[in-house]
């Protein structure tokens, strides 16, 4: 099924890995993670990964076409990507590509909060059997960054959280922690924490951090060692042994989260 971001305005809508070679990255993410791969509705140099028939994320291999690093990127939800990007913009974030036009399905950009975070904005159709955050959601959404709140302020101008709208993501402080909330469930966490703007260690740098559900952390590090990854270990963001951060072939950083449920 299919609805349109304005119905979901603010929350994630989507994972995506800017990837130079789609063949090389799902065969990679076929043995992490398990996913398979079907083709979506942006073109060849695009697929959508699926987990027990359940999307999950997508990767693109236009790295090298937009001539930026193999990474993996969130996108939020807007009802008008020319407005979203006028608020980054007046917010102080940079915006470094778009709006681009992805006919018919809608329209994407790619930016930086302030800290340096990157991350995407997207208008148009998103999948309504889509999930991320807790509870049964096979992936999770994370912000490092020097100040939560300070970061909250951010996205909350740029995307309109807690704005009072029907709909609307809801934000609360818990913990330490920024919690987002959309239609009651935690979606994603901003943390505030040890980072490095200038770092030439990127799981140091101010960044949103994707993490994906594992049944066996174990047995996935293995995988990804075998399939050419490597496994982090000196990121200071980790919350113990049930949690591993892993470099692909490429470079994209990602985290793996021991679940038995997934």
């Amino acid at each position: 099924m299919v609805q349109m971001t304005a119905d979901v305005v603010g929350a994630p809508c989507w994972l995506s890995l800017m990837a130079r070679d789609l063949h090389a990255a799902e065969s990679f993410y076929h043995a992490v993670p398990g996913w398979t791969f079907r083709k979506g509705g942006l073109g060849q140099a695009f697929s959508v990964a699926e987990l027990d028939g359940v999307p999950v994320a997508g990767i693109g291999a236009v790295a090298g076409e937009f001539e930026v690093p193999v990474a993996w990127t969130a996108y939020f939800a807007v009802d008008d990507a020319d407005a979203a990007v006028a608020r980054i913009r007046e917010s102080g974030g940079t915006v470094g590509l778009g709006p681009v036009n992805y006919p018919p399905r809608g329209r994407a950009a790619l930016a930086t909060d302030r800290e340096g975070a990157a991350f995407g904005i997207w208008e148009g159709r998103v999948l309504s059997e889509w999930r991320v955050g807790d509870r049964e959601a096979p992936a999770w959404l994370e912000l490092h960054t020097k100040n939560a709140f300070d970061a909250a302020v951010f996205y909350g101008e740029v995307l309109q959280w807690a704005d009072g709208s029907d709909g609307s993501c809801e934000v609360s402080y818990e913990e330490d922690q920024v919690v987002l909330r959309h239609d009651g469930q935690a979606v994603a966490r901003l943390n505030s924490g040890p980072v490095e703007s200038g770092s030439p260690k990127p799981q140091l740098r101010p960044r949103w951090l994707v993490h994906f559900k594992v049944p066996e952390l174990g047995a996935a590090k293995a995988a990804a060692v075998e399939h050419g990854g490597s496994v982090v270990t000196d990121n200071p963001w980790l919350g113990g042994g049930q949690q591993a951060t892993v470099r692909d072939p490429d470079g994209g950083l990602f985290t793996l989260d021991e679940s038995p449920a997934a």
